[in-house]
């Protein structure tokens, strides 16, 4: 039993222990090398039996003698020194656990403790420079991932930015690690970078700038800088919502569920849908996202401490509550209880124990668990033997969970010890034995001794040590029925007489095997069914709790609605995915296992609604109708209801000027009209309407053309009567047809039909304003009706026009040669109704490529004659549209022969044709499609995104990169690169360099340095070339040049560098006065030197005259050329710069340089050098690259050395 009111009695019978721990071991976060400490003290009362302290790793027993960093203080807590951690090799990360022990009672383990060993950081953005207008937002993203996740600091031009998040604050840290700069100002312009520090390591991310632009006053629309994410928060902290926007003027940010953008101290209630709103007068925007709030396990009922006798049945609740719903673990003795027969988990948390052994004796926890955290609560077992009793005490005998029998008491007097205890029952028999259950009698014993209070059943399963009991409902009840038993087993039953003394003699043992279970499985669990989107749903179950043998599978089975047949599927698992369902549909589902005997008993139905979608047809029964001069309204039907494909929303309604182009689009919400108004008179405007749902918007109608008239027709009075009636009997039914009244000017909204027999006043039907024709079905034969006819408007109805007709007889046949009225009114294109069968398709719908732009469709009609000629009026749609094309959108045009050419399509695309006849009212269906593909054509446009970038290392060579164009027209057979100096230059002397098709970059080498080249690019297929892409520009990077003369001991040094892909600024361009002023010197001081040189190589050159001098340089210059190049020795230089690096060269200094393959120059070229060096001096960002320098050296003779400009990582 189990009462905590009686602990003190308890404790004196068998004495429960207090047992708690003081404190447990938390998570913590640690560093590779570091020490490791965990804590961990426990206590009992009464002090008895020893404590000893024991520690687990991941469920595995912690040794302190095979790892010697790891030692036990002797107050329990553990300590590991020189924490280990690399990517394969983990020892000390992971869930720690202490264990307490009292020696000879029990043991009870701790809450989970989680160490971490901090990683190394690492940036997965890095941050950009913004810029940002005056007085708007401002956001610089920071992301940083690393275990455990980083605390993030900002800098701004390397000073710190208060950390704590302030909603006042201009400048703000977001939980995210963003910073948001609100209402930006000009002191905002400044250096930013973010640090991420976790106690494993520190990363400082990139510079980057805030740009603050002056607000120009333009409307801008509003844009989000940061969405709204979901959020998780645990319960009572803290829980920020992040959204950021920009937009001119300022917009403002609202909350729908709250405007505070701090939930504080959040609690279970706020856990929902947000959505964060940014407005300003011009646009609003909106996001949506989610709160859960994580609340940890919290007991609703605790396991309670229980005494109790052997084989009793026992149950130790356990109720806890949480977000997400806890999961619930029980642990004997520091063990994981594992269900079995004996130990079962009923009402989802509490324990149930069934035949009580002296085993089972010990400390149970009921350990809590989710993402927020764990709890756990604990209470002691103890086992009694029934005929102990200590004087006057009551003792509980233990309660039956059996269904049918009620708690019964017995009680133990130990101030009558005269009174005998009963004998054994007698005659124990099995009245019914079936699979699961076994009904008993037996006969009363021969010496009650007594009152018999009660009779209890014993009974264990062969092989197992447990027994279990369960009593009687009434003292003279002599039957009992134990139940829960398994199909197949042998049990062995027996009998207790209880009096007032105690429990008497046991019957002699009765062994009885159950029948074997032929009964099917019970009812799955859990069945769950969750739309995945509009054509599919995910059903999922659990096994039935009783399955009565092995699962052979299970059959799904679920209806559309009510009318439709039920349909199933063979499933082998736990779930299964329904697809190619209608989309927005219910549907019923239910589910039954299938074991050897068969299906099972059927689970309970459930429904669930397939995900909308935008509609997949556009609305139904489009009129347009001319209301004034200036005004059209325009009708319809929504979709089909299974096309609707969700709750329409709203209408889109398109529209737009014959003539003009462009379409302008109009919403309509609430109704199925939509009156336009402000047009222009005597216009004609065209109308297609689509429907909307949350999803989107469907396809779009055909168009819908009306014309404005020229003025207001007039409705102030009603209309004149119709012009002329016409009737055509037949036996059923008679045809009519009209013609309208004379007056243009007086508006008509509909006609009134009425006919009877000898009254036209029997039957009334209205038609609309352009209806021409009419037949009235159901009508006698041989009889004689009379018919009227009259306009009418909202004045009212005018004058009728009548007009009386026989229906024929039966047996009077129709002569095929009599005349048909209604050619008489061709001009009129209203269709007549037909109430006969379908027209039956065109057929034989073939389609073939005439052009580059045109198809020529032909069809036959099986409801003409054989020779494909017949009288009747009838007419062929044609619709087409792309093979590819997922909009579903059709052009169509209309033709009364058997063929039409389609015109105006694309080039090399392959479009889908059907055919639709219609004659009078009545349409058929679309034939089957017929597929053809245009011819191809030359390209119509050029390459897209033609793009030049520097070669790192070469500066002579560029790459050049492109898109196909987007109008290939075919096959793209290959490109052709077009470049030169002078972009006004005849195409035709343009350099032309020929490219293959499946090529879309290129590389181009040889090219001056420091020069301005224009490049342009076509496409070509099989069928041509195509347009020419615009002209786009690019500056070669520059070069450095040397000139050394060995006879003055001069050397002259300049370099001037660009980085790649970086053009040079123009001449004249704007530097500050310090620059202009050494500009100045080095020109001036370049032009000096230029001189002497010039003078001093004029002297050389008529001094080397000799021809034996030449041929041995000559010599000696093929020489030096074939020799390796380890051999060539470099001149010595000192360069005094940190991005430069000298580069061999093996010409000689006979042999004069090319510009176009070298930048090698002359001598005569020097003020065009000192030229360049002026030009790097102005557009140099470095302290050196924009210097000159003049050196005095050595002799060497004179030669010329290219140097290159270096990526700036050279060791300073």
């Amino acid at each position: 039993y189990s009462d905590a009111s009686s602990s003190s009695s308890l404790s004196s019978l068998g004495g429960f222990v207090d047992f708690t721990f003081t404190q447990e071991p938390q998570d913590t976060v640690t560093v590779r090398g570091g020490t490791l400490q965990l804590d961990c003290q426990a206590q009992s009362d009464p002090v008895g039996a020893a404590l000893t302290i024991t520690w687990r790793k991941d469920g595995v027993l912690v040794s302190t003698v095979v790892d010697e960093r790891r030692q036990q203080l002797a107050n329990g807590s553990l300590l590991v020194q020189n924490v280990m951690h690399s990517r394969h090799h983990r020892p000390d990360e992971g869930e720690y656990q202490c264990l307490a022990t009292l020696e000879g009672l029990g043991s009870i383990v701790s809450r989970t403790a989680r160490v971490t060993v901090a990683g190394p950081l690492k940036v997965v953005v890095p941050t950009e420079s913004v810029s940002s207008y005056l007085g708007d937002t401002a956001l610089l993203r920071c992301e940083v991932s690393g275990e455990p996740t980083p605390i993030i600091r900002w800098q701004k031009n390397r000073e710190e930015l208060p950390m704590a998040f302030d909603p006042d604050s201009r400048l703000a840290v977001l939980p995210s690690g963003s910073l948001q700069v609100s209402r930006v100002q000009p002191p905002d312009s400044a250096t930013y970078r973010c640090l991420a520090d976790n106690p494993g390591s520190t990363r400082t991310g990139t510079d980057a700038e805030l740009r603050v632009l002056p607000e120009p006053g333009v409307s801008r629309s509003v844009q989000f800088l940061q969405r709204p994410s979901r959020v998780t928060a645990l319960l009572g902290t803290d829980a920020v919502l992040e959204c950021s926007a920009s937009g001119y003027p300022t917009p403002s940010i609202q909350w729908r569920r709250g405007e505070e953008l701090i939930q504080s101290c959040v609690t279970d209630d706020d856990s929902g849908s947000y959505s964060c709103t940014a407005t300003n007068k011009n646009h609003n925007i909106t996001a949506h996202t989610e709160l859960s709030v994580l609340v940890p396990p919290q007991f609703l009922n605790y396991p309670t401490n229980t005494y109790a006798y052997e084989s009793t049945d026992i149950e130790l609740e356990c109720a806890v509550t949480g977000n997400p719903p806890p999961t619930v673990r029980w642990m004997k003795n520091g063990e994981e209880v594992i269900p079995s027969d004996y130990f079962q988990i009923v009402d989802g948390s509490n324990l149930q124990i069934l035949g009580l052994v002296k085993s089972d004796e010990g400390f149970y926890q009921c350990v809590a668990e989710n993402s927020a955290g764990s709890s756990q609560a604990m209470a002691q077992l103890l086992l009694r033997e029934e005929r102990e009793g200590r004087g006057e005490e009551t003792i509980y005998l233990p309660s039956s969970h059996s269904a049918d029998v009620s708690v019964m008491s017995a009680f133990i007097d130990r101030r009558n010890p005269g009174v005998a205890l009963p004998s054994a029952p007698r005659d124990l028999v099995p009245v019914l034995v079936s699979s699961r259950f076994v009904r008993l009698s037996w006969r009363p014993p021969e010496e009650t001794r007594g009152p018999v209070q009660t009779y209890g059943v014993y009974y264990s399963q062969d092989g197992v040590e447990r027994e279990r009991s369960v009593n009687v409902s009434e003292p003279e009840s002599l039957e009992l029925t134990v139940s829960n038993l398994k199909p197949e087993e042998s049990y062995s039953f027996r009998v207790v007489a209880y009096n007032d003394v105690g429990p008497g003699e046991s019957s002699a043992p009765l062994r009885i095997t159950t029948k074997p279970d032929l009964q099917v499985p019970s009812r799955v669990e859990s069945l769950r069914a969750e739309a995945l989107s509009p054509t599919s749903i995910q059903v999922s179950w659990e096994p039935p709790t009783q399955p009565n043998g092995p699962i052979l599978g299970y059959r799904l089975l679920w209806t559309e609605s009510p009318s439709s047949k039920e349909q199933s599927v063979e499933v082998s698992g736990l779930n299964f995915k329904m697809e190619g369902l209608n989309k927005f549909t219910e549907y019923t589902v239910r589910v039954l296992a299938i074991n050897r005997y068969g299906p099972g008993t059927t689970s309970e139905t459930i429904s669930v609604t397939t995900l909308s979608d935008v509609p997949s047809a556009p609305p139904q029964n489009i009129t347009l109708e001319v209301v004034l001069s200036r005004s059209i309204k325009v009708s319809w039907q929504p979709p089909p209801r299974s096309t609707q494909n969700g709750i329409i929303t709203a209408y889109k309604i398109k529209y737009r000027k014959t003539g003009r182009r462009g379409d302008q689009e109009a919403i309509e919400p609430n109704n199925f009209w939509y009156l336009f108004t402000g047009l222009e008179k005597g216009s004609q405007y065209s109308f297609q309407v689509a429907a909307m749902t949350v999803n989107g918007t469907g396809p779009v109608s055909d168009w819908y053309t009306a014309e404005t008239p020229e003025n207001d027709l007039d409705e102030s009075q009603v209309p004149d009567q119709p012009s002329s009636l016409h009737v055509r009997p037949l036996p059923n039914s008679i045809i009519m047809s009209w013609t309208p009244p004379l007056s243009p000017n007086i508006l008509v909204r509909g006609y009134i039909i009425g006919y009877g027999v000898g009254s036209p006043y029997a039957e009334t039907v209205r038609v609309d304003s352009k209806q021409r024709y009419y037949s009235i079905e159901n009508l006698e034969p041989s009889s004689h009706y009379v018919i009227s006819l009259k306009a009418f408007n909202n004045a009212g109805e005018g004058v009728p026009l009548y007009e009386s007709a026989v229906t024929r007889s039966l047996t009077d046949p129709i002569d095929p040669s009599e005349d048909d009225l209604f050619h008489l009114f061709d001009k009129y294109p209203t269709p007549m109704p037909d109430t006969s069968t379908p027209m039956i398709p065109p057929v034989g719908v073939q389609a073939v490529a005439l052009s580059s732009d045109s198809v020529r469709v032909s069809w036959a009609d099986n409801s003409m004659t054989k020779n494909q000629k017949t009288s009747e009026v009838r007419y062929y749609s044609v619709k087409w549209k792309t093979s590819y094309s997922t909009s579903g959108k059709y052009k169509s045009a209309d033709t009364t022969a058997l063929s039409h050419t389609v015109t105006g399509l694309k080039p090399n695309t392959m479009y889908e044709f059907a055919v639709m006849v219609t004659k009078g009212r009545k349409s058929s269906t679309w034939s089957m499609t017929a597929h053809a593909t245009t011819y191809e054509a030359a390209p119509s446009s050029a390459p897209k995104d033609l793009t030049v970038i520097s070669r790192e290392g070469r500066p002579r060579a560029i790459l050049i990169s492109w898109q196909p164009p987007m109008e290939a027209n075919g096959r793209i057979t290959g490109y052709i690169l077009y470049y030169t100096l002078d972009k006004n230059m005849p195409i035709d002397d343009w350099v032309m360099e020929a490219i293959s098709g499946d090529r879309l970059t290129h590389q181009v080498v040889d090219l001056n340095l420091d020069t301005v080249y224009y490049f342009r690019i076509q496409a070509k297929n099989a069928k041509g070339v195509g347009p020419l892409s615009e002209p786009i520009h690019f500056r070669t990077a520059k070069g450095v040049y040397m000139c050394l003369t060995s006879d003055q001991n001069l050397l002259f040094f300049m370099y001037s560098f660009s980085p790649i892909g970086q053009m040079r600024p123009p001449h004249g361009s704007a530097t500050p006065q310090k620059n202009s002023n050494l500009l100045v010197i080095i020109v001036v001081s370049v032009g000096a030197v230029t001189v002497v040189v010039v003078v001093i190589v004029a002297l050389i050159c008529t001094r080397r005259s000799s021809a034996q001098q030449r041929k041995k340089r000559a010599s000696h210059s093929a020489s030096k050329r074939k020799g390796s190049q380890k051999d060539l020795r470099p001149p010595d230089l000192w360069i005094h710069h940190e991005e430069m690096e000298m580069k061999n060269m093996e010409k000689a200094p006979s042999v004069a340089p090319s510009g176009h393959d070298s930048p090698i120059q002359s001598c005569q070229d020097l003020p065009q050098v000192a030229h360049s060096q002026s030009e790097s001096q102005i557009g140099s960002k470095s302290s050196h690259s924009g210097k000159g320098w003049m050196l005095l050296r050595g002799t060497r003779g004179k030669m010329m050395i290219p140097m290159d400009s270096q990526p700036s990582n050279t060791r300073k």
